[in-house]
């Protein structure tokens, strides 16, 4: 076996050891160094005595660590890219006679196939068809054998074969959460002159990538090409290209191009059932349901495809999906609950468990959601399907979200948004960024909503991700809300729970109705807020939330007359019993016992307000209680004033007053937040500043900010 030039033995191992390092991760560029058994043994090969790697330790080029070996703080010139050519393949040799005692044919064959240049028909074959059955049956790792993939084109003279190497190499790459490699691939896979057969599934893989991380709307054209180019020759993979489609719609906000999408799947036999025979919607969707979208996108996403007999889960959810976003939901939910049955269930397929945790969402089952999330992220993490962990976080950290278990989803919002680094999945990043605004929406945490809000809405404002940017205007209005901002709230949510051309992602916008009746009531809008609750009364007797009951009967004891409210407010608080969900609670009994107090009625409202507090604390809303506590000060609650401080000196609705003027607020802006007159405001604040010695509102912000000590 030839082998670097000789030189000294210390020399010649600082030399070789990198230089064997290095090409082992030529060979899986997913791993952290090299196996040292396997080094060791290509340096015996070498002839490299005992000491060679004391000595290149010692050296500072490599550092042994358990079983692997990693370069060293000062590998240098003798670093992989830093050696010529006939070095390196040199290297390559080594390393496969240390693997040719034939139990991992993978690497053998790489390592050969590193070691020549120019057309190696045979053993680019080998190479190629050993990597397709590894990573098949999951054997092998995504990065390795795209690597194997790529080298295997690189020896192969045939430029249609070469191209779908190439192809084939950069989806592996794309599972491997490496997009940057898997884009350059497609682009060397571009650039080959090669028959028709290799656009197809460089398409498919081309919209998979801008899917996770680019614009979703050039995803759904990618996706759409694709399902046409593969009809004929490869329909599974169709059918593949057409789900993703539907899904990039559904980021987009897109209803016609979703139910595009699900027309394109050719009826079978009827087993799709009436919904999925109908080729269109029965009606047009109203204007601000249907986005410009270039001309013949929507033919092309309705041209139905020839695709395999599909699984029944398929089927159920096509119907029952198809149903809903057409208006009937009550249609549709027969076959979408049947996803969540043994018999027509998901297996164990992790893109199969998420559709059926979308399924449960849809029809208002959100423990069956997150169990199902939950299984789809262990499968994927089981399997080693990295690129699928994040986004099956996204979707458990969703249905957390929406079951109230904010702490639960702040978990799996986190770990989730790891992934999607690590991964190069922007648009997934975007999502976890999005939830994370949300919970912390809950807890007060201001700064923290803010910075989550302004990641998602960057990428969702280039990549057109219409949910996430719904989901963190959603969570910057909450956040005002719990700072008692209700002016602030209500203009954020209004374009989002309207009908104009800004309003917010057909999926979510009817979750933060609630938060808009609220800001809309408490900052005078009476009249929006109660257009707003007609639509929402609709939506909620399709059943799509648990939590909606209670939240509507909230809002409702929002918008009527003042005999009214009481048992609307009674009717959401045993709704919040029987749907869970300490947040919830704990706003309608914040909202009830401030009601009360403005009708005069203290010990009712501090009992109310005593219980939302409890509710606040369990589940760590921490500027909701803050709320809650000023309330129960304004309502008399003994030990409810702060320990020390200016607004000892002040009774508790002028503290409430004081804080607002030290926010900013108007006189008039105060009065609609504390449900005063604007002269009830004039009367306290002369009060407070008699109380204080202060002369203006510049020093009383100054007091209430910095203290007695503020000059």
């Amino acid at each position: 076996m030839t082998g670097p030039p000789t030189v000294r033995e210390p020399a010649r191992s600082c030399r070789l050891l990198p230089l064997l390092i290095g090409a082992e991760q030529q060979r899986d560029p997913g791993q952290d160094g090299a196996e040292l058994a396997v080094v060791l043994r290509a340096a015996d090969a070498a002839g490299l005595g005992p000491d060679a790697l004391r000595a290149a330790e010692q050296a500072g080029v490599v550092r042994p660590e358990q079983d692997l070996l990693r370069l060293g703080p000062a590998p240098g010139r003798h670093s992989y890219d830093q050696a010529p050519l006939s070095e390196r393949q040199a290297a390559h040799r080594l390393l496969a006679s240390a693997y040719e005692d034939g139990t991992r044919p993978l690497p053998l064959l790489y390592h050969r196939a590193a070691a020549v240049l120019g057309p190696a028909g045979q053993l680019a074959d080998a190479l190629a068809d050993t990597a397709a059955r590894l990573a098949g049956r999951q054997r092998a790792g995504h990065a390795e054998c795209s690597a194997a993939l790529a080298r295997s084109a690189e020896l192969t003279a045939d430029r249609t074969v070469r191209a779908r190497r190439l192809v084939a190499a950069a989806e592996q790459a794309r599972l491997a959460g490496s997009p940057t490699r898997a884009h350059a691939l497609l682009a060397r896979a571009d650039r080959t002159p090669s028959s028709e057969s290799a656009r197809g599934p460089a398409e498919l893989v081309r919209g998979l990538l801008w899917l996770r991380d680019g614009p979703v709307a050039d995803a759904q054209e990618a996706l759409l090409l694709a399902a046409e180019l593969l009809a004929a020759t490869a329909p599974e993979d169709a059918a593949t290209a057409r789900l993703a489609a539907m899904e990039a719609a559904w980021e987009l906000g897109d209803t016609p191009g979703y139910l595009a999408a699900v027309d394109g799947f050719a009826p079978l036999g009827g087993t799709d059932g009436p919904t999925a025979r109908r080729a269109a919607p029965e009606a047009d969707p109203p204007e601000p349901l249907r986005p410009q979208r270039p001309a013949g996108t929507a033919a092309r996403a309705r041209r139905q495809v020839r695709t395999p007999q599909p699984t029944r889960s398929l089927i159920s959810y096509r119907t029952g999906m198809s149903a809903v976003l057409r208006g009937r939901p009550a249609e549709g939910r027969a076959p979408l609950r049947r996803l969540l049955t043994a018999g027509d269930g998901p297996g164990d397929e992790p893109e199969e468990l998420l559709r059926a945790g979308a399924a449960a969402l849809v029809v208002g089952d959100v423990a069956a959601a997150a169990r199902l999330n939950a299984r789809a992220s262990a499968v994927a993490r089981a399997r080693g399907l990295h690129v699928l962990v994040a986004r099956t976080l996204e979707h458990l950290a969703y249905a957390e979200l929406r079951a109230g278990r904010h702490a639960r989803a702040r978990a799996h919002a986190e770990e989730g948004l790891r992934a999607a680094h690590r991964t190069g999945q922007r648009n997934i990043a975007a999502h976890q960024h999005a939830i994370l605004a949300l919970v912390g929406s809950v807890e007060g945490d201001t700064a923290g909503v803010a910075e989550h809000a302004h990641a998602a809405q960057e990428v969702a404002g280039r990549h057109g991700l219409a949910q996430a940017a719904t989901l963190a205007q959603w969570a910057l209005a909450r956040a005002e809300l719990s700072r008692g901002r209700v002016g602030e709230a209500a203009a954020r949510l209004g374009p989002l729970v309207g009908t104009g051309p800004r309003r917010g992602h057909f999926a979510v916008r009817m979750l933060a109705v609630p938060c808009f009746v609220e800001a809309a009531v408490r900052s005078g809008r009476s009249g929006a807020a109660e257009a707003a609750v007609a639509e929402f009364a609709d939506w909620v007797a399709q059943g799509i939330d648990p939590q909606a009951a209670g939240q509507l009967a909230r809002c409702r004891a929002l918008v009527a007359e003042a005999p009214g409210s009481e048992p609307l407010y009674a009717r959401a608080l045993a709704e919040h019993e029987r749907s869970g969900g300490d947040f919830e609670r704990g706003r309608t009994q914040l909202l009830f016992g401030g009601w009360l107090r403005r009708r005069r009625r203290p010990r009712d409202a501090r009992g109310v307000l005593t219980d939302a507090l409890v509710s606040f604390e369990r589940c760590g809303a921490r500027a909701w209680a803050e709320q809650t506590r000023a309330e129960l000060r304004a309502a008399g609650q003994a030990g409810a004033d702060p320990a020390s401080g200016p607004l000892t000196r002040l009774t508790p609705q002028q503290a409430r007053v004081a804080r607002h003027v030290a926010e900013g607020a108007t006189n008039r802006e105060i009065a609609l937040q504390l449900s005063v007159s604007p002269r009830t405001v004039d009367h306290h604040l002369r009060n407070i500043f008699a109380a204080l010695g202060v002369r203006s509102r510049v020093e009383l912000s100054r007091v209430m900010t910095f203290g007695d000590g503020a000059e």
